[in-house]
């Protein structure tokens, strides 16, 4: 197979034919600024100016083995030699990446300095009051606060904020977006200021799209430019979906916030040399299994194998056929299965795919010339590449999927689906089951008086939402749904009006290909008008259900479901009252809106009623020639580039929010943005580490704990120790708003930490039936009087005692939430004791502060026999922080017996140990800044 390199498929031409030396008498062990091994070279471009690179071939004279390197580790290598500059990276760190081996021991550090970085308004605006908080802090120093001032472009984008409170209806787009400028007007005030404050800082105004999708279709333009300059685009953003962007050979993940604003201010984003899992995509994907079947599965099986830290890099003949849109929702996938990056490297459906978004001809022409030049272009086969190990998937073996109720890694066969929820009805909440007797799964409730036959019960769909750039980004998937719809709506079926439909696309380039398609009107008829472009029901903006429907599921505690075409279902993320919560693709979505339950099998069982007898899922389903057949209405590159003509400006309400001019923020009295406390305290030389004695537990917690159990993002419940301060602010219950849209306030974070409506602290007693009690609850020691873990904490901070949070495994999986970091530290947690950590979260807690305590093998809350009653001392953390130092647990029981347990200090990098001797990643960086 030719490719646009013109040789075969992962071969490029020499690096001498089209490149000239620009520097010489460099040897790498001497590096300076700029001047690596001559690697500044002259690329030749047709038509076109010569630009200069930084050519990776120069090292493979001295280092054969970069042939053969991972291609995301290649992009990563490219970003060294070029901001080699003897200070934030050096000589060292270019030959130890240059020289990587594939199961070498992990203990050298990576400063990876990213071309640019991405953020969504959730968690945009905390990092604009940690700047802002920065500035204040830098003139209490006596130092000009324009010194905290972002190096890197950085572009803001409001999509997390729409909530759907109109759906189905023609003006449900136009009532949601109204609501949202009226509820958001004072964060959307501030996040304008820091658009005009900041200069790097480009703000995107809401009802645009989703920021992973609009990152991929318009602010991905292949190549960076510095000058005459030319390099691969690189980033980091405040949002675990980052990675989404892998899908186009773009190296970039997600990182906590606070993260985030270190790479904004010119930090490099450190992390310990990686393992690089090898994934070989064998076949093809059989006909009516979608893209989202396979990200379903492969996120399934990557967390079987392990890949938590570790950067994925997908390669193979199967690899070769998915289409970009097929990459970009496995890619966005990543933080589910637990790894850095899901890579796929450049190759010709890349330049296709860049091409039909809108890119110019000469954008492409220099894209495929650079990758080619670098030895980057083309989809790697067996035995190209050397990787850590290599996992196999055959993707002609997979079928249909959907994943849940819980998490996302759950994947069940489609046909099971009826089958898998009754097992998980039954099942004991300590199996990730719902605990009930298996003799009330057929009980049903009436909602309605009028109507003896609205009835709802276990099982029942009471939310079909399209929604997530994890599928409507994948024109494949979205016109399926059509066709489905379509097909559904000419046999005259329809769904039952006590479901809640919505359609929450991530750009305004899908509706307008769902139109031309003619797919847009059947679609509307079965409840899927678009509500809005943001993020909406995939992180848990779904609005309202209907209340009579909410009291009843409520009163009769009915487990009923949403599905979903998200990446994101953990327990009260989607909506509080749905306990069971099904990730599948968008014609699934329909499907199920059409049956109503989840407990069919599709292959036995009809998904609905037409006047000729029943309907199954197969009489409905598209082929895949069908979509095939309408695919060129989403690959139009003039469409694309009329839709995001206008991608800065916003509609007239949000051009009449106010803008302030002030160059220092002012802090008008507000309950939406206050200035954060992190950096009260802080002086201009660090403070020796306070030793951690007399510590209490402030919650004891299992498995899988999330970021959403932490710091939720959804509703505000009145009765909460947030929704009690709101109110005691003069805020009316109605103008509370959701905890995501609150964050900039710190003291409705703090009084919303650990307040899951879900999560379990084994410290508190079971309930009188005997299941755990749930809830934002701790029992406060030695007293032993069980209150709001708020409340809790405060009795602790003012009695002045440290606290300690326990877990089990994969503590703080999720989102790249800051505030699930900033909130413990707020109230007083110094510590996280867990058997494993997800990435983000362990950086995020690290960057606050917060000590990540690793448990020795086979050792756990359990084993050490820890209730909540004893008093710990942590030693080995009073003096320094050196990697992965070992560090000693004492346990204090209240008869006075005592055990000591031997811990992982998990501060991974020299740098995290600096950020630990700091007090956190913000101190450090406004130090540095202003030294």
């Amino acid at each position: 197979m030719k490719n646009h390199c013109g040789v075969g498929e992962a071969s490029c031409w020499p690096a001498t034919e089209h490149t000239k030396p620009l520097y010489k008498g460099d040897d790498v062990t001497q590096a300076g600024p700029h001047t690596t091994l001559h690697a500044r070279q002259r690329l030749e471009v047709p038509n076109g100016e010569p630009v200069e690179i930084y050519s990776l071939a120069t090292l493979t004279e001295r280092y054969p083995a970069v042939s053969s390197l991972p291609h995301c580790l290649r992009v990563v290598l490219e970003s060294l030699l070029r901001n080699c500059d003897g200070h934030r990276v050096d000589a060292t760190h270019i030959e130890q990446l240059a020289g990587w081996e594939p199961n070498a021991p992990r203990t050298a550090e990576i400063p990876f300095v990213v071309a640019r970085v991405v953020l969504q308004d959730y968690t945009g605006v905390p990092l604009l009051t940690d700047l802002a908080a920065m500035r204040d802090a830098a003139q209490r120093w006596g130092r000009d606060p324009r010194r905290v001032e972002p190096i890197v472009p950085v572009t803001l984008i409001v999509d997390h904020s729409v909530q759907i409170d109109h759906a189905a209806s023609p003006d449900a787009l136009r009532k949601n977006l109204e609501l949202e400028l009226s509820r958001n007007a004072e964060r959307y005030a501030f996040l304008k200021w820091g658009g005009q404050a900041f200069k790097s800082i480009e703000v995107m105004p809401t009802g645009r799209g989703i920021v992973h999708q609009i990152n991929l279709e318009y602010l991905a333009q292949g190549l960076r430019h510095a000058g005459s300059v030319v390099f691969p685009d690189t980033l980091v953003g405040a949002d675990s979906h980052t990675t989404m962007i892998n899908g186009i050979g773009v190296v970039g993940w997600g990182v906590g916030g606070i993260e985030a604003e270190a790479a904004m201010l010119g930090q490099p984003i450190y992390f310990l040399t990686p393992d690089v899992v090898g994934v070989e995509l064998l076949g093809a994907l059989p006909a009516g299994v979608t893209a989202t079947d396979a990200a379903l599965t492969i996120t399934a099986r990557l967390r079987d194998e392990k890949v938590v830290g570790t950067f994925v890099e997908f390669f193979g003949a199967g690899a070769a056929a998915l289409a970009v849109p097929d990459r970009a929702t496995i890619a966005n996938m990543a933080p589910e299965y637990g790894a850095t990056m899901g890579f796929f490297p450049v190759d010709d459906r890349t330049v296709d795919y860049l091409r039909q978004c809108g890119r110019t001809k000469h954008q492409i022409e220099l894209f495929t010339r650079y990758y080619c030049e670098q030895q980057m272009f083309g989809m790697p086969q067996a035995g190209d590449c050397r990787y850590s190990r290599v996992v196999q998937i055959d993707l002609a073996a997979l079928v249909p999927s959907v994943a849940g109720p819980k998490r996302p890694q759950d994947r069940i066969d489609l046909n099971r689906l009826g089958s898998s929820f009754e097992q998980a009805f039954a099942a004991p909440a300590q199996q990730g089951g719902y605990g009930r007797d298996a003799q009330e799964l057929d009980k049903r409730a009436g909602y309605d008086v009028q109507r003896a036959d609205a009835t709802i019960g276990h099982g029942d769909v009471l939310l079909a939402a399209i929604t997530s750039c994890t599928n409507t980004s994948n024109p494949s998937v979205m016109l399926a749904a059509g066709l489905l719809a379509r097909k559904a709506v000419q046999k005259g079926l329809r769904v039952d009006p006590r479901i809640k439909t919505t359609m929450a696309p991530g750009s305004r380039l899908v509706t307008d290909y769902l139109e031309r398609a003619g797919l847009a009107p059947y679609l509307a008829q079965l409840g899927f008008s678009p509500d809005a472009y943001g993020c909406a029901a995939c992180s848990g903006n779904v609005g309202p259900l209907s209340s009579t429907i909410e009291s009843t599921v409520v009163a009769y505690d009915l487990v009923c479901a949403a599905v979903l075409s998200g990446n994101r279902n953990f327990e009260a993320r989607i909506h509080p009252n749905l306990r069971a919560n099904y990730l599948m693709s968008p014609p699934l979505v329909v499907a199920f809106a059409l049956a109503g339950s989840v407990r069919i099998d599709t292959d036995r069982d009809p998904i609905g009623t037409a006047a000729d007898g029943p309907v199954w899922l197969r009489d409905i389903w598209p082929s895949d020639a069908e979509v095939r057949e309408l695919l060129h209405y989403a690959e139009d590159p003039q469409a694309a580039r009329r839709i995001y003509a206008d991608v800065l400006t916003g509609d007239e309400g949000w051009e009449a929010i106010p803008t302030p001019s002030w160059a220092a923020y002012t802090w008008p009295q507000s309950t939406y943005i206050a200035k954060p406390p992190f950096l009260d305290d802080a002086e201009l030389e660090p403070s020796p580490p306070r030793p951690i004695r007399d510590a209490r537990a402030l919650a004891i917690l299992g498995d899988s704990i999330t970021t959403d159990h932490v710091s939720p993002v959804n509703a505000i419940r009145p009765d909460s120790p947030a929704g009690q301060w709101l109110q005691e602010q003069g805020v009316a219950v109605a103008d509370f708003n959701i905890l995501g849209a609150r964050r900039g306030n710190y003291h409705v974070m703090a009084r919303a930490t650990f307040s899951n409506i879900r999560l379990r602290n084994r410290m508190c007693p079971p309930l009188p039936d005997g299941r755990p009690l749930e809830g934002g609850y701790a029992v406060h020691q030695p007293s032993g009087a069980q209150m709001t873990l708020y409340a809790a904490a405060q009795q602790y901070l003012a009695q002045g005692v440290a606290c300690v949070v326990f877990a089990g495994e994969e503590y703080g999986t999720g989102s790249s939430r800051d505030w699930a970091a900033k909130g413990p530290a707020l109230l007083g947690v110094r510590a996280v004791v867990a058997r494993s950590f997800e990435r983000i979260h362990r950086s995020n807690l690290i960057g606050m502060g917060i000590l990540p305590l690793q448990f020795a093998a086979g050792e756990s809350v359990d084993s050490l026999g820890i209730d909540g009653s004893e008093r710990f001392d942590i030693e080995g953390v009073d003096s320094e922080f050196t990697p992965r130092q070992a560090v000693r647990l004492v346990i204090r029981r209240s008869d006075g017996t005592q055990q000591a347990a031997a811990l992982t200090l998990r501060v991974d990098t020299p740098i995290e140990s600096a950020y630990c001797r700091h007090g956190g990643i913000l101190q450090y960086v406004l130090r540095s800044l202003v030294a």
